[in-house]
């Protein structure tokens, strides 16, 4: 080719590069599960999502440290909640010291006639008080009496117990008496809870608070001698995105190196020229660029999960390349003779341009997804494939050196067109594979597909192990169960909350529940601390009534005078609010159920499953109790877990479904190039049968199938396209050696691609791996026992579309 067209080509292809590299730096890349709601959401799959990211439970650290002694390992644990006592990267860090439990005890105290229920003016009659007086005696005379003692004269009716009794601290963890530090019930682990400032979805930031926990406890630990190495142990929503984060990003490297030395070593002993082999990457850079381009202009904004999937997709890119050189590279001393005539350069790109065009097709169901997610996927592999075949097409034949030339593949060619041919004499074994496989996959159908978003996760089964145990250990939430009040501001909100109360203790009572908690437990509305001091005697009265009360009580309105104190000072006190409680073991607790959101404050109020074995909460009575609750918008319950497992549950059959359809419109497709159902049917069908075959052997190893083997399924059609269209000729004859040799080095690149991740660690990338790779072989191996058949030395013609 002269010099021109070659510099036109490249100052083109140059400039589109420059242009997608320009997007692409002004493109923005996210995590956010949000991208993978459905377009309209429902408010539960809203609430998910939000939870998911930003809910109190994403927030929590839960840290074990075991190894050495009970008394190094208490010292340890006060040492690193002293040292990491304010820092900005934690609202707090607690062990069960008794310094923070006496601090809530005491803020409860100080504020109990504006946080009790019982606060009532009926309380203060004098018979509420005689009534409340002789509680707190017979309370004296009870086990119990030793705590309540010290609190008498100032506290007589007995608030802070009443108010203790109503909240629902859930169950406590253990706590060393040595050191007041929590501990596991066995004594032999050290128990710490970390509630970081960040959300669990900045995993940038939950690494950080991580690595501070780390350089803390190493610290601590230098200076405590320990005849057994001490351990620390971290787990929670948030280290599971760190560690999750490290392993996908590790094995995808420790792949991605594999793959690539496996194929370049492959391709080079191929094409021995390492010009032509970077050649070879020009189609899978330029695809790549393009898929991300394309994305982040049609949705503005590129999720990461998009991008790694996706660049598996490209991987097909590397196969037009290689029919390109082993066509245009005639070994030497190879005669133009030995080739089909009718192989000319239409004829090739014409099967090339159907090809592409059926692996489109198939993709264009994802695009059409309610789920951006899945839409992005589909889009991405479009733009990708369409620009890397164009450069394939249009600049790798300019950049070719006029003298080019391969290694004469031709002898490998007729080796495989022998085999071919002793293959196309078995084509019953294909059909009786894949209705043995059709017969496996109907027995099993009930539990092919795993429908749980578990499915996904890259965390190992040990991780989600030690979770369970320290969580049982720690009494931390599980927040599984919640109910969600939103309100225009937080008084609304709060509002809201306290007129629903009663419907919940009702559960709690019927055994519905075994318990619930709310923020006014601790921040009860204006309105009701506004009528709860009102409710508080003026100091003449109140003493007043305490002589009538106490007549023939042991205890003397005289010896009482600290009660009216305290009662003075309560009727002072200002109204708690949000600010006031910043610091608070307790205002945790309140910003971790009342959120701001874009529509005004809402509140989190977390249910506790009654323990019966099943420990499940019967949705249906809580959400009939809930029903007709509250002026605005009612009340809803949200089963966390189910709605995670219902959410991936559509969206895996919206895609089961969109894959359906792209596979009808592939054969629409073949049926308007072809032209004839025959010819269409043989095509198909060797792709059929591999996707078949597959999935059969999948169900029978005992995999449960996730969406991504269905994501692998369309690679299997996109890849095996391209064989199946070689193989099959409307004259019946086979294709060229030479084009029967690219066919085997394009499958072997996929192998290589593909076959490595069947060996990750990652749920995701290993179902990609075990379904690709081997359906790749498959599709290859069905495609020349059920192909065209007859002179080894034949080529394919241009399909209909070329002609």
């Amino acid at each position: 080719m002269s010099r021109r067209p070659r510099l036109a080509a490249l100052t083109i292809w140059l400039a589109v590069m420059a242009v997608l590299a320009l997007i692409i730096a002004r493109s923005q890349f996210t995590a956010d599960m949000s991208v993978f709601l459905p377009r309209n959401p429902t408010p539960e799959q809203r609430l998910l999502v939000d939870q998911l990211r930003d809910g109190m439970v994403s927030r929590l650290i839960l840290v074990g440290i075991s190894g050495g002694n009970a008394e190094t390992r208490g010292r340890v644990s006060q040492a690193m909640a002293a040292a990491l006592h304010g820092d900005a990267r934690f609202v707090s860090v607690n062990n069960g010291e008794s310094g923070a439990l006496q601090e809530e005890q005491r803020w409860l105290f100080d504020n109990r006639y504006l946080l009790s229920p019982a606060v009532t003016p009926a309380r203060f009659s004098t018979d509420g008080l005689r009534a409340a007086l002789t509680d707190t005696l017979n309370l004296l005379a009870s086990p119990a009496g030793m705590l309540v003692k010290p609190l008498v004269t100032r506290d007589p009716t007995g608030e802070l117990m009443q108010l203790l009794q109503r909240l629902d601290p859930g169950t406590q963890p253990a706590r060393d008496p040595a050191h007041g530090v929590w501990i596991t019930r066995d004594g032999e682990t050290a128990l710490m809870l970390a509630l970081t400032r960040a959300a669990g979805s900045d995993i940038d930031a939950q690494e950080a608070a991580m690595g501070a926990l780390q350089r803390e406890f190493e610290t601590a630990r230098g200076s405590a001698a320990a005849a057994t190495p001490l351990r620390l142990e971290m787990t929670g929503p948030g280290v599971f995105a760190v560690e999750s984060r490290a392993t996908i990003k590790r094995e995808v490297e420790r792949i991605a190196v594999l793959g690539a030395v496996l194929t370049v070593g492959f391709l080079l002993a191929v094409y021995r020229s390492l010009t032509v082999l970077l050649l070879g990457m020009l189609p899978v850079v330029t695809g790549t660029l393009a898929g991300v381009a394309a994305v982040s202009l049609g949705f503005g904004v590129v999720h990461g999960l998009t991008l790694g999937f996706g660049t598996t997709l490209i991987g097909e890119a590397v196969d037009y390349a290689i029919y390109l050189f082993v066509r245009a590279g005639r070994g030497p001393g190879t005669a133009a003779e030995d080739d089909d005539p009718d192989e000319g350069r239409d004829g090739f790109w014409a099967t090339i341009r159907l090809g592409l065009l059926t692996s489109v097709a198939g993709f264009a169901a994802l695009f059409a997804s309610g789920f951006p997610g899945l839409a992005q996927l589909g889009l991405y592999s479009i733009a990708g494939l369409i620009a890397a075949v164009l450069v394939t097409r249009y600049l790798l034949p300019t950049l070719l050196p006029a003298d080019f030339r391969l290694r004469d593949v031709r002898p490998l060619g007729l080796r495989l067109a022998a085999l071919a041919n002793a293959a196309g004499r078995l084509p019953w074994l294909v059909v009786a594979l894949a209705a043995g496989a059709a017969a496996v996959l109907a027995l099993r159908h009930d539990g092919l597909w795993n429908s749980e978003l578990l499915a996904l996760s890259p965390v190992p089964m040990r991780q989600q192990e030690l979770d369970m145990r320290l969580r049982t250990e720690m009494g931390a939430p599980d927040v599984r169960y919640l109910v969600v009040v939103d309100g225009a501001d937080t008084e609304t909100t709060l509002r809201a909350v306290e007129a629903l109360a009663p419907r919940l203790d009702a559960l709690q009572a019927d055994g519905v529940i075994a318990g619930w908690d709310a923020p006014t437990r601790y921040l009860p509305s204006l309105a009701t601390q506004a009528a709860r001091r009102a409710a508080l005697p003026a100091r003449e009265e109140l003493a007043a009534r305490l002589h009538a009360a106490t007549a023939g009580l042991p205890l003397r309105a005289e010896r009482l005078t600290p009660f009216l104190d305290e009662i003075d000072a309560a009727r002072q006190r200002p109204p708690l609010t949000p600010e006031s409680m910043a610091g608070s073991s307790l205002g945790l607790a309140v910003q971790a159920m009342l959120i701001h959101t874009e529509g005004g404050v809402r509140a989190l109020l977390p249910l506790r499953a009654p323990e019966d074995g099943t420990d499940l909460i019967d949705a249906g009575r809580v959400r009939a109790a809930l029903a007709g609750a509250g002026d605005g918008s009612a009340p809803l319950f949200l089963d966390l877990k189910q709605e995670s497992d219902a959410l991936y549950a559509n969206y895996l059959r919206e895609a089961i479904r969109l894959a359906l359809g792209g596979v009808a419109a592939v054969v629409v497709l073949l049926l308007v190039f072809l032209r004839s159902p025959r010819q269409v049917l043989r095509v198909v069908t060797p792709l059929a049968a591999a996707v078949l075959v597959v999935t059969a052997g999948l169900a029978l190893a005992g995999k449960q199938l996730i969406l991504l083997h269905l994501v692998g399924m369309l690679l299997i059609v996109a890849v095996g396209s391209n064989y199946t269209l070689f193989f099959n000729r409307a004259d019946g004859r086979m294709a060229a050696p030479r084009t029967l040799a690219s066919l085997f080095f394009a499958n072997c690149t996929t192998v290589c691609a593909f076959g490595l991740l069947a060996f990750s660690e990652v749920p995701v990338l290993q179902a990609i791996g075990i379904t690709v790779g081997p359906g790749a072989v498959l599709a290859l191996v069905f495609s020349a026992m059920l192909g065209s058949r007859g002179d080894a030395r034949a080529a394919l013609p241009a399909p209909a579309c070329g002609r």
